[in-house]
């Protein structure tokens, strides 16, 4: 295989990635927009129309223009806190992007001039954190004895 396909392919891999973090942000946002919308006409709608007496025969109630300024006030400013929470924690998702020169023996990988071992640099470029553990294969290969998942887990 073509390394030059091979390097392209996971560059446009990656690039995905972020075009789909980029739409689920979009999308998110705007069904909370819309969400937030509703409510503030669902408000106007129970002010004016008066909601409980047309479906559940309450007694008939004054317009109170205060009461839906205030309520929908309310729930521009929670939609607002939301909508940027929101916006704020999807953003902080990270993906490893791009190509990471990995050495085909010891598994490091160059980052500038220097090699550093792959759990400390996606340690230090993501959230995750590492559990070093040994697949069956390596404790038959280096302890000589095979263990099963459970046992090397």
């Amino acid at each position: 295989m073509n390394h030059a396909v091979c390097l392209y392919e996971v560059s446009a891999v990656f690039g995905r990635f972020k075009i789909i973090k980029d739409k689920l942000l979009k999308k998110i946002v705007a069904f909370e927009v819309i969400a937030f919308l509703l409510i503030i006409m669902l408000f106007w709608f129970n002010e004016l129309l008066d909601l409980p007496n047309k479906v559940l025969g309450a007694p008939v109630t004054p317009v109170n223009y205060a009461e839906s300024i205030l309520g929908t006030v309310a729930v521009l400013v929670l939609g607002i806190i939301v909508t940027h929470a929101t916006h704020t924690l999807i953003k902080k998702i990270k993906f490893l992007e791009g190509i990471i020169p990995v050495c085909s023996f010891c598994k490091q990988i160059r980052v500038d001039q220097d090699w550093v071992n792959i759990d400390s640099y996606i340690s230090d470029h993501s959230e995750a954190d590492f559990s070093h553990s040994v697949c069956p294969s390596c404790s038959q290969k280096h302890y000589g004895v095979t263990l099963n998942s459970k046992e090397s887990g």
